[in-house]
């Protein structure tokens, strides 16, 4: 009795931990998935306003959001295509790596770029814009030209498939009309008509070739008349009595 109370005791606090170990899992879960709507829609916010200032703000205000856009655009579309295509290509860890390291740079500009905009003086906000506009361009080059290598790479890989595809149904479909070759062989000729013989009499005419089937054994020759069959004499019949020669 002892021994199954402690085995229900056991079981008890198993389905426990169990419960609890999923409810941590789903409340992680559910969690996460909070923080990416929050921050999706953090960042939809703040690309609407950087849009907005760029076109409300003119001066050097003005280009510094353009330039953040530019930024934050180009460095999201090469992050969401790196992520995409490291799942099939591993070739692409690599890329992903270097793309870390270059993000690092992008959110130190980014940072930069973000308080320059509320700066007072306009003169020396004006005075770095050159600089400001040529990290920016590198930074997005270097975005723009992993992205655009990696989409070359995932396109040359579809096309190679799909030609070795293309050639695989070619060499099936061929299979699949194998009877267009057999019925184009040529019909089997009939047998030629015999030729027949020089005229020797009379009686002379076309012969026919024999074949194996014309070899027939020849027939038992047969009697002109059949001979009677002797009949059973029985005891009360009469005898015959001869024919008379008169």
């Amino acid at each position: 009795m002892e021994a199954v109370i402690t085995v229900v005791a056991l079981l008890f606090v198993l389905f426990l931990v169990l419960g609890a170990y999923a409810t941590v899992k789903v409340i992680g879960a559910a969690k996460r998935g909070v923080d990416r709507t929050i921050d999706q829609a953090r960042r939809t916010v703040e690309d609407h306003t950087l849009r907005a200032k760029s076109f409300a703000q003119p001066g050097p205000a003005g280009e510094i959001a353009q330039l953040r856009l530019k930024l934050r655009t180009s460095m999201r579309a090469t992050q969401e295509a790196l992520h995409a295509g490291v799942g099939e290509d591993e070739s692409l860890k690599e890329s992903l790596a270097l793309f870390q390291r270059l993000s690092d740079h992008g959110r130190d500009l980014d940072g930069e770029l973000k308080r320059l905009e509320s700066d007072p003086d306009r003169a020396a906000l004006a005075a770095r814009l050159p600089s400001l506009r040529e990290r920016t361009e590198r930074v997005t080059g270097s975005a723009d030209a992993l992205r655009w290598a990696a989409r070359d790479r995932a396109r040359r890989f579809a096309e190679d498939d799909l030609d070795s595809l293309s050639a695989q149904i070619d060499v099936e479909a061929g299979a699949l009309r194998h009877w267009t070759t057999s019925d184009t062989t040529a019909p089997a000729q009939p047998a030629p008509w015999p030729e027949a013989p020089a005229a020797q009499g009379p009686t002379a005419g076309q012969t026919w070739p024999r074949t194996a089937g014309d070899r027939t054994a020849p027939e038992p020759a047969r009697p002109a008349i059949t001979p009677p069959v002797p009949r059973a004499a029985y005891p009360w019949q009469k005898k015959p009595r001869p024919e008379s020669t008169t």
